[in-house]
């Protein structure tokens, strides 16, 4: 194995579910940097569960200390990104022969951590979860998985709560196939959830943290509620990415890329996760097909192979995708639509807490 100095330089941009990974695969090939504002990677699917049970919060921040053992985590903001080199926003720069950028997207509080520090996201999860406590009336506007796992969640531990889901589209998880979202939104009314579909929300009061108040729906009707969850999609982070020269912004506000996840006219720079429009929607499961597909990518051209001779990026034709409804019931796709015993193992019992606290050296 050739020292550090003798290492071709590997820069990562964003510790999230791509960079994290990305980083700590090639930590023994590369001199890796990865580049993170926040001190700590967060669970985002397990912060939703915590609003439940607080004491989660302690298992699904995992600081970055012990990620790597070779390379090295750099707290900072990027702000330029060229061919040669990362600079952040207090002026230090970093040298790379090649570049990912996995800058993830935003979401509304508390799902995701809406600045850098960590106290800040348990302060915000620690609010909303003691309102939700007292809270008698919830309305939870957005259907997609965040808003139909946390009308799951909410059930199952607190069954006495009149809780509504609002969907703007006719059925759940429209996109998949049919049974899918009719045995979530069966298993949902059967637990005590008001599922309402066809109805988008005309007067939201806040687009990124719940609130107090009512809610309008597109029929007209007036939904008050105690608490109002507005979650309504992911927002990518393109920023940094839309620095780089020749980029092109699809209209879902995601950066276009070419055959091999290169978004610019810089043969060595790399997009992924959230940001990268390539046909994966923006969940966990569906960008987990982008991260072994550039791990072997990158090793290979890190030997001396052009990128141009590796098997280009294909795209899920339909993701796998793990809907727990709380703990012990849920949906899944996975390639067929499975119940209850097979999403519980996957996903609700655990949440992967444990096989990402591993990956974190925890």
């Amino acid at each position: 194995m050739r020292n550090r100095m003798d290492k071709q330089k590997v820069v990562i941009v964003g510790g999230g579910y791509v960079g994290f990974e990305v980083a700590k695969e090639l930590d023994e090939y590369a001199d890796v940097t990865l580049i993170e504002q926040r001190e700590a990677f967060m669970q985002p699917p397990a912060a939703i569960r915590a609003l439940l049970e607080p004491d989660l919060l302690d298992q699904i921040i995992l600081p970055y200390d012990r990620l790597l053992k070779n390379g090295r985590v750099i707290r900072g903001r990027a702000a330029t990104v060229t061919q040669s080199e990362v600079t952040l926003e207090n002026g230090s720069a970093y040298p790379a022969d090649y570049i990912v950028l996995a800058t993830g997207s935003s979401y509304a509080a508390p799902f995701k951590p809406a600045r850098d520090s960590m106290d800040d996201f348990r302060k915000a999860s620690a609010d909303v979860s003691a309102r939700l406590a007292s809270a008698k009336s919830i309305v939870i506007v957005g259907a997609g998985p965040v808003g139909t796992e946390l009308a799951g969640e909410i059930a199952a531990a607190q069954p006495s709560k009149d809780i509504t889901l609002v969907s703007s589209d006719n059925s759940l998880f429209p996109t998949y196939p049919v049974k899918l979202g009719a045995e979530l939104k069966r298993k949902l009314e059967r637990a005590g959830v008001n599922v309402v579909v066809g109805q988008r929300a005309e007067n939201l009061q806040h687009a990124d943290k719940p609130y107090a108040g009512s809610v309008k729906l597109s029929d007209g009707r007036v939904i008050e509620a105690d608490l109002v969850f507005p979650v309504i999609g992911s927002k990518p982070n393109t920023a940094l990415a839309q620095t780089l020269p020749a980029v092109t912004v699809a209209p879902s506000g995601r950066i276009k890329t070419d055959s091999w996840l290169r978004p610019s006219e810089y043969p060595n720079v790399f997009i992924a996760g959230d940001i990268a429009d390539v046909g994966d929607s923006m969940t966990i499961v569906a960008i987990s097909r982008q991260n072994p597909w550039l791990i072997k990518t990158l090793k290979q051209v890190l030997s001396g192979q052009p990128v141009e001779k590796q098997k280009p990026y294909a795209p899920w034709k339909m993701a796998p995708i793990l809907v727990p409804l709380g703990p012990k019931i849920g949906n899944s796709w996975l390639f067929a639509t499975v119940g209850d015993w097979v999403t519980r193992k996957m996903k609700g019992k655990e949440l992967f807490i444990q096989k990402y606290r591993k990956a974190f050296g925890r």
